[in-house]
């Protein structure tokens, strides 16, 4: 009885959790495209810097300003060019939300170099109930994998358990 119990507790509380995860998800798309028009409009204005010097792109801006013999120019096109190299990480991150499964979203999202992007999203989550059928069934195949992974140990050893007592009476 206790056994059942446990194994509901565990499919309610896996179920509850993973009925949040589309959200997050979601709430991370959201970030992630904010963040994304935020770094395009600095590249945009790199490039416009670029033009109005007579350089031929932004690249060939940063490029002849990595050999610049000034340092602050230097550190200056450092920080450019990995702004450059964010948004085209942000390109591939907003390619995978606007085209991928949850999967894939789960997995860009749960990668440990965008923790603190996770952390930021975290931070203003709040929990609620998907309403698409994707995230439902996730949601749902989801806990019952929980479920049973978290309650396998207590249905192998009660099998056992049920084995030997079948064994003595035999």
């Amino acid at each position: 009885m206790i056994k059942r119990l446990l194994d509901k507790l565990v499919f309610g509380a896996a179920l509850l959790l993973s009925l949040q995860l589309p959200l997050l998800a979601e709430h991370y798309h959201q970030y992630l495209a904010g963040f994304y028009q935020a770094t395009q409009l600095q590249v945009d204005g790199y490039s416009a810097t670029a033009k109005a010097h007579q350089f031929a792109d932004l690249d060939a801006m940063i490029a002849q300003h990595l050999q610049n013999p000034e340092p602050s120019v230097r550190d200056d096109a450092r920080q450019k060019q990995a702004t450059v190299d964010l948004l085209q990480e942000l390109q591939a991150g907003i390619y995978t939300f606007e085209q991928g499964y949850l999967p894939e979203k789960l997995w860009f999202m749960l990668q440990p170099k965008r923790l603190p992007q996770l952390q930021a999203v975290v931070k203003n989550f709040t929990p609620g109930i998907p309403l698409t059928g994707e995230a439902l069934l996730f949601a749902v195949l989801c806990a019952l994998l929980l479920n049973l992974l978290l309650m396998w140990p207590f249905y192998a050893f009660g099998r056992q358990k049920t084995i030997k007592q079948h064994e003595v009476r035999s």
